[in-house]
């Protein structure tokens, strides 16, 4: 099966990589609007194949979207990243012209496509994806929940080893819903697991408090030490997606999905968990959230309403 990649930048390219290695997909193809960029990373990763053992065929192009004709799935990554300093939101008027436009070619060549957003601020990117391509609503995914998750294992298994106990973040089971956002993003400390046991169990209330804090400042952290978006972990997150949905994983993993009654909203993309398969999005799953898990999704349900509402023009009447 085919998968696209738009935009050959850190983000993109890493999730062709993760991609194409893992061999999953017949052929990757990456596209970028900078003329030779996407050739030769796409050049530079096949060269890699024999050392890796793969054979997927990785193909660049510049903005050429012919060459991504009849592909299953589509990764948008394109947009500017964040600088220190810059909130998601702060991205919403440049990109979603750059994701508008994108989605328009993409779907003309690919009609059928499952779409995975990545772009910030990433659950209004995957409202005007959504409303823009006139998809139904299971093939447009906004990526944020996968990321978070593992960012939020990697922060438990970091407090965790400060306890004396020598968990790794494949020992814990955590999620993250809500908006892809600094400010409002729901660490569900109260579901979260350490080897089958509630975390709860090992960390005081306090310890587990610092360790949603730092999730949700986890991509901020990153991008003032890196003076840029971080890309290794939203690019293997996508990459994830991906292989969910081409190999039907039916896998459990929180993404942005649109909402139509789901936890009492409508007409707004925000972060739950679902079943992702062959069809995209294939269940909604609903979890009961009590107390201050309740209140923070309240509030991070507000925050995505507002920024939703600022996309304006760049949506279709």
């Amino acid at each position: 099966m085919k998968v696209t990649v738009v935009s050959a930048g850190n983000v993109g390219a890493t999730a062709a990589n993760v991609i194409a290695s893992a061999g999953y997909a017949s052929e990757v193809v990456l596209l970028d609007i900078k003329e030779g960029v996407s050739e030769g990373k796409a050049m530079d990763m096949m060269q890699t194949s024999q050392i890796l053992n793969f054979n997927t065929t990785i193909t660049g192009v510049t903005n050429d979207y012919s060459a991504t004709a009849g592909s299953k799935v589509v990764v948008i990554t394109s947009g500017i990243p964040r600088k220190p300093g810059m909130s998601r939101e702060d991205l919403i008027g440049v990109n979603a012209g750059i994701v508008g436009s994108v989605i328009e070619q993409a779907v003309k060549y690919s009609p059928d496509a499952i779409f995975i957003v990545i772009s910030n601020p990433m659950d209004a990117m995957t409202y005007l994806a959504l409303k823009n391509s006139g998809l139904p609503k299971n093939k447009v995914i906004g990526m944020g929940g996968m990321l978070d998750s593992s960012r939020f294992r990697y922060f438990l298994s970091c407090a965790l080893k400060k306890k004396g106990y020598p968990a790794t973040p494949t020992d814990i089971e955590g999620m993250v819903i809500g908006g892809h956002s600094d400010k409002t993003m729901v660490p569900l400390g109260s579901i979260a697991t350490y080897k089958g046991i509630p975390v709860s169990h090992f960390l005081s209330e306090a310890e587990l408090e610092d360790a949603i804090a730092q999730t949700k400042v986890g991509g901020a952290t990153l991008t003032g030490l890196l003076g840029t978006s971080a890309w290794y972990a939203p690019g293997a997150a996508a990459g994830e997606l991906v292989k969910s949905i081409i190999t039907d994983g039916k896998k459990l993993i929180p993404c942005c999905v649109y909402l139509e009654g789901e936890y009492g909203e409508d007409d707004l993309c925000i972060g739950v968990p679902v079943i992702l398969g062959e069809n995209g999005i294939e269940k909604i799953v609903e979890l009961k959230l009590e107390g201050k898990e309740k209140e923070r999704f309240a509030e991070s349900v507000q925050a995505a309403r507002n920024t939703q509402n600022n996309l304006g023009d760049a949506l279709k009447k």
